[in-house]
């Protein structure tokens, strides 16, 4: 009922699952990670506990095959089970027992593992290998979920659609640099899962990422005079309140009189005040 990519990033930086199913809420049930261990996948007849438990072996210096084969000699609805696992230094395992309902199996290469049940076919897992094997330069969350957009192309979940999920971890990645959720978002029942988790993932870049040096405008007095205008025109008081009020903070320098501002961010500030009459 699910098709899912575990993976870890080219430079070895970070680990990720993308899933998606005809099923309630899947990201509450399926994917695991932590940076500097590896990450997972648990479905078909999914054994929640298998990730905590699957990281617990990790974290002992075990490979994801030797991680995999001490959650499968532990449990006897392993014939039930489907399983992904990518470790440390990017090695991967995948396993599908004989009772997942067709189509099912999966594949893995250098550090991935690509797995998928009720699917409509093989060409399912073989278009996620594919996207993901070809499309190396794509930043990694964005990879991920092109993967699986592939194999949603290429039939998906042969039941229809309703959830998917992408989770991505990263030493300091997190929320003002305090945990290693560098992305987890979940659309839980929607009639167009994937399409709305890319709309997520781009707010999610957009708000809780921090600018590059290529997207920075110097703010002149000229366009900081612009900036508090159209700010008030809004009804801020001050530019820094409009920041504060739409979550731009990582977007624009800090400070009243600030530095720069996100090319983005400064957009859409004009975009939105274009219908109050303000001119830039």
């Amino acid at each position: 009922m699910t098709f899912s990519i575990v993976a870890r990033s080219d430079d070895g930086q970070s680990w990720g699952v993308a899933v998606a199913s005809k099923f309630l809420a899947v990201g509450s049930v399926v994917p695991a990670a932590v940076a500097g261990l590896g990450a997972l996948a648990t479905q078909a007849d999914a054994n929640v506990a298998y990730k905590g438990q699957a990281l617990a072996h990790l974290d002992e210096g075990a490979t994801a095959q030797v991680a995999l084969d001490r959650l499968l000699a532990e449990d006897e609805g392993r014939e039930d089970r489907q399983v992904g696992i990518v470790g440390l230094d990017g090695d991967a395992a995948t396993y599908t027992g004989r009772h997942c309902h067709e189509w099912a199996g999966g594949r893995t290469g250098p550090g991935f593992a690509v797995q998928g049940n009720i699917l409509a076919g093989p060409e399912v897992v073989e278009a996620m290998t594919r996207a993901w094997q070809e499309d190396t330069s794509a930043p990694f969350a964005r990879r991920l979920l092109a993967a699986l957009a592939a194999g949603d192309d290429a039939g998906g979940d042969r039941r229809g659609r309703q959830s998917a999920a992408l989770l991505v971890v990263r030493d300091g990645a997190g929320y003002a640099g305090r945990d290693d959720l560098a992305v987890d978002l979940r659309v839980d029942d929607h009639t167009d899962p994937l399409a709305e988790l890319a709309r997520l993932l781009d707010l999610h870049q957009l708000h809780l990422t921090a600018s590059t040096a290529a997207e920075r405008v110097s703010v002149d007095p000229g366009l900081l005079g612009e900036l508090e205008e159209r700010a008030q025109s809004l009804g801020h008081d001050r530019f820094a309140a409009w920041v504060a009020s739409e979550n731009y903070e990582m977007r624009v320098a800090p400070g009243l009189a600030p530095e720069w501002i996100d090319v983005q961010v400064l957009e859409i500030l004009r975009n939105a005040t274009t219908t109050q009459g303000v001119q830039g």
